[in-house]
């Protein structure tokens, strides 16, 4: 994918879960030249962008995006085409017990960001100022819980619960405001929870299905009534590539699977498919379930509408949530190397916020 004047897309966040499926795509299927941006703290992971490091068209800098200084080297040195914002921290637990970390790199990071490809932008002459894109990539929860019924737009309030969705909602109000104010051509995603392959086992998917391989238990928080959307990675990816190319600067965006569940049920099916495809002798892994005490401030229900993206730009997703599934415990199943890689380090799969305690 060339863009006005050739440059390199510059993806921050690019070893992440999120930010590695879009790098491996651009690369791969797209034939871009890319510029992966990330400072790999816990989650991010060079593992991630094994298929793609030797490509001679990806450059990899390792920079915090807190770093202000860093970043305009990496924008004077690259001359990015386009940005795609991915860079974050994300996850909820940890943002209860660690605010700080969140407002560091979600608001700050992202104010660098925007403000250096600002500087950029504004620099380039006329065809390649035209085309270029900000893409800054959020989450349904800084709406908060959606309630019983009915879905979240790009029309509705910002609700944030939780430190992490209150820096994420702050980040796209400057993202859009960066738009507004100084005209810079920012686009911003919205998307829903997103699972699959490279996912870093904090989350509940990988976590379950890790300690279910180990035979240790799986914990599921309150009695598992919360209800998410599931979205597998690639089609998130794929959303992504299609916001960037077709989406109208200004705009936001929903992206959801279209795959509404409570935590329960999924960490059932989980079980189910992980019992298919390699049995365990001691018998169904659903005995593994444990509920634990809930976390503080959590949302019941999230959902969004995504006739948007669907009407704008034709995205749908590809995966049901039981073909998604059905992919990530192959993949799982045949990539040992690169979660076992994960969990020799620091985290080995404790229940993470709240004090760091360990799953019962």
């Amino acid at each position: 994918m060339e863009r006005s004047g050739g440059g390199p897309i510059l993806v921050t966040g690019g070893a992440g879960f999120i930010g590695s499926a879009v790098v491996r795509r651009l690369l791969g299927e797209r034939g871009a030249a890319v510029v992966t941006v990330d400072c790999l703290t816990y989650a991010g992971n060079l593992d991630s962008l094994r298929p793609v490091l030797g490509d001679p068209r990806h450059a990899f800098e390792r920079v915090d995006i807190a770093d202000r200084a860093a970043l305009r080297a990496v924008f004077e040195r690259h001359r990015p085409s386009a940005v795609l914002h991915l860079a974050a921290e994300s996850h909820v637990d940890r943002s209860i017990d660690g605010p700080a970390d969140f407002v560091r790199t979600n608001l700050l990071g992202t104010f660098n960001l925007l403000e250096e490809s600002r500087r950029h932008w504004s620099g380039l002459p006329g065809a390649q100022r035209e085309g270029f894109r900000f893409l800054h990539v959020s989450t349904d929860e800084v709406h908060g819980s959606a309630g019983v019924q009915g879905r979240f737009d790009e029309s509705s309030a910002h609700r944030p619960s939780s430190p992490y969705s209150a820096t994420k909602a702050g980040s796209d109000d400057l993202a859009r405001a960066w738009h507004h104010t100084y005209g810079l051509p920012v686009l911003v995603t919205n998307g829903s929870n997103t699972y699959g392959p490279y996912q870093f086992p904090e989350k509940l998917i990988p976590l379950a299905l890790l300690n279910a391989l180990a035979g240790e238990p799986v914990a599921v928080y309150g009695r598992g009534e919360h209800v998410r959307d599931w979205l597998y990675v690639d089609d998130h990816a794929d959303a992504l590539l299609r916001v960037l190319d077709a989406g109208t600067p200004g705009e936001a965006y929903a992206i959801g699977g279209g795959s509404e569940l409570p935590n329960i049920e999924v960490v059932r099916r989980l079980l189910r498919l992980l019992d298919d495809v390699a049995p365990d002798a001691a018998g169904p892994r659903e005995r593994l379930i444990r509920l634990v005490q809930d976390r503080p401030g959590h949302d019941l229900r999230y959902a969004l509408d995504t006739s948007r993206i669907r009407r704008e730009l034709g995205w749908a997703p590809r995966e049901t949530l039981e073909s998604g599934l059905r992919r990530t415990v192959s993949w799982y199943l045949e990539n040992r190397w690169w979660w076992e890689h994960v969990r020799s380090g620091e985290y080995r799969g404790q229940r993470l916020g709240l004090g760091g305690e360990p799953v019962p």
